[in-house]
Formats: C-alpha cells, structure tokens, sequence
C-alpha cells in the first residue's frame, strides 16, 4: 500500500493525462524558492531514510529519520514539492534497487493519476462526522500490550514533477504498490516494507522521540473534542509554514493521526468530532481509495494550491478505507491539472501483534 497507473478499469479509476508544464517553477515572493530548497532538502535528508535513495546525478547516503511516520503536508506548500523534483533531481523518484540491497525499485515514471471528483457538500459534513465518530466508538478492537506491535497493510502511490535534462517538466506517477509498516506501542522502533522503496526484507524505523501517532501517545491524547482540537492547532502551528493555512494543516494532522495509526476507540471518535469543528470540511458524495473501493469521504480543500484532501469511508459500515489528495481546482502556483491524483492510499489490514515483522495469523 501492484498494478500499473496506465489508462484502463484501475483502482481509483486513474486515466493518463499529458505532460502539465513547461517547468517546474511557480510564482513564488522573492526569496521563497530557495527557502523551499533548502527546507524540502532538510526534510528529505531528515524524514527518508531508505536503503538506498539515490539522485540521477549524484548518489544520496542513507540517512535517518527522525520521525519515520511524520507527512511533510503540514510542514511545507504544495509549491515546495513541486520544486523538489528539480532540486533533488530524482530523489523522490528512486529508490529501492541500487546499492545492493535488492529491492525493485517504482521510479515515478508513469503517466500521471487522474480520477473524477466527488460532489462537495459542506451542510453534510458534521451530521457524516457524527456518524462516522459512533462507528469509531462502537468497536470490538483488542487493546494492545506492552511489547506488542501496531501493523499496518496498505496499498500507495503518489505524484510528482519530474524535471529531465533539458529542464523539461511533466508531473509522473508511481506504480500503485504495497507497504507494510510496524510500530511499537511508544512509536520508537519499528520496520517498514515498501516495494521500490525498501529491499524486500524492509529495514528498521527507529526513533529518539516517541511519534505523536503511536498508540501510546495516541491513548494519552484528550477525548473532549474542543480540547483535542486546541492541542492540535497547537502542535501543528508549531511546524506548519506560513503558506500552509492553519485548518488545513490541523486537518492534514488529524488525517496524520487516522492513517497509519491504531487510536483506541474513544480518542478515535473524539478525532473524528474534533474534525467537524475545524472551518471548510466538507462531505464528498463518492470517492475512490487505493484499493478501487468506492466510499464517501470527509474532505478540505487547500485554497492556497487547489487540492482536497479526502479521507474515504465504506459507505455502510463507515469504516476508513484510505486517504487521497485529489487537485480540484486549478490555481497560478500549481502544475498539476484538475483531477490529478497527487496522493492515494488504502488501508488492507491493521491489526495487533505480537513482534515486529509478524503478519497477522502468524505464530510468533
């Protein structure tokens, strides 16, 4: 969390698209480029650790994350990600295979993602958020215990701008693949698997600071929705850029906390809650993981870049089904079309075990 992004029946129904601009470039204040650099630089080295990310120019050391679980949505524009591609010259599109470590690397080299957007309705929101925040409440999960691990199945892809030799532009997609990741209950060790990211055997996640999406962390939070969502405008006024709109970024963070996380059932529905508090969220009529499972979705849109970030749920059970970033309206500092897919996931399994590396059902 293999299928190729290509134009036939696929899940979240991607079709190819053309190249989208010329370059990579956007109209940023003067100045803001390189500031986007430097900090897409210092995320990259500090969030990806990989066995092996190298550029097309220049080989890239493996190198440690702080936070193996941290999104830099919250942390940079969608202008930042844009010039990435040229500043890291590959970076974000390799990975996996070189340096011996035998993985199968999913260069972003596809076609872009497409989908069709879901009808937006803001009046329907907080009454879906009830109801989704009672499914979430009412549930059967076991608790986990002191030595165990939260696993989390899945299916991803992304999209990004890729700059060639000639300094030509066009926004590529990954191949739609699969990702495991382990974490114990404090968020400080873990293993990831990832196709074309990862050898096949995975490598380590670990940490010096506990991840503020780790069960531990996520039991402590507060089940009072108005409180919780103070503590998260906090938390993500901390880190944000000022680009990045402060709703927006306390939506991402929740979003953050929902994906690859296991929240106990009340902090779960008390997020879901806080949710419908925040300015913009909207209900989505249809939209499609990961996975190809349509569902509806609670949603916000980025006024800045034009893009809306959709949390999909089974339209009978409520269950989250994934996450995607869809581009709904065109804007002057964005190259991606409307209806690019710029992220996809799908959640397939999550569950409790006993170490890391064990897959549900299997004797530790």
């Amino acid at each position: 969390m293999n299928a190729s992004p290509s134009h036939r029946p696929h899940p979240a129904e991607w079709t190819e698209t053309q190249s989208l601009l010329p370059s990579a470039e956007r109209d940023l204040p003067a100045g803001r480029h390189q500031f986007h650099k430097e900090q897409m630089m210092a995320r990259i080295h500090e969030d990806l650790r990989t066995p092996s990310r190298t550029s097309a120019t220049s080989p890239v050391a493996p190198v440690q994350r702080s936070n193996p679980f941290l999104r830099r949505t919250i942390l940079l524009p969608a202008a930042a990600f844009a010039l990435a591609g040229a500043v890291a010259g590959g970076l974000a599109l390799t990975g996996g295979g070189a340096g011996g470590h035998g993985g199968t690397t999913a260069l972003a080299t596809g076609p872009a993602l497409t989908t069709r957007i879901g009808v937006a309705d803001a009046k329907g929101a907080p009454q879906l958020l009830e109801r989704i925040s009672l499914a979430a409440a009412d549930t059967s999960e076991p608790t986990p215990r002191k030595g165990q691990y939260i696993y989390i199945a899945s299916k991803v892809a992304d999209t990004y701008i890729a700059v060639d030799g000639d300094n030509k532009s066009e926004a590529v997609s990954t191949e739609l693949h699969s990702r495991q990741v382990w974490k114990s209950l404090d968020g400080r060790d873990g293993w990831l698997i990832e196709a074309g990211e990862t050898s096949d055997k995975g490598i380590t996640l670990q940490s010096d600071t506990p991840d503020s999406a780790a069960y531990n962390a996520l039991a402590e939070l507060p089940t009072d929705p108005d409180t919780l969502l103070q503590q998260i405008y906090r938390e993500s006024d901390a880190v944000r850029d000022p680009e990045v709109p402060r709703d927006q970024a306390a939506f991402v963070a929740i979003g953050d906390l929902l994906f690859e996380s296991y929240p106990p059932a009340e902090v779960g529905a008390a997020l879901y809650k806080a949710a419908a508090k925040i300015p913009g969220v909207v209900a989505v009529n249809d939209a499609v993981d990961a996975a190809g499972r349509h569902g509806i979705a609670i949603a916000r849109e980025n006024p800045v870049d034009g893009e809306r970030t959709e949390w999909i749920f089974d339209k009978k059970t409520l269950r989250f089904l994934g996450e995607r970033v869809v581009v709904v309206k065109a804007t002057a500092d964005s190259p991606l079309k409307v209806g690019t897919v710029a992220h996809t996931s799908a959640i397939t399994e999550r569950a409790v075990v006993d170490a890391a590396k064990q897959v549900p059902g299997q004797v530790s």
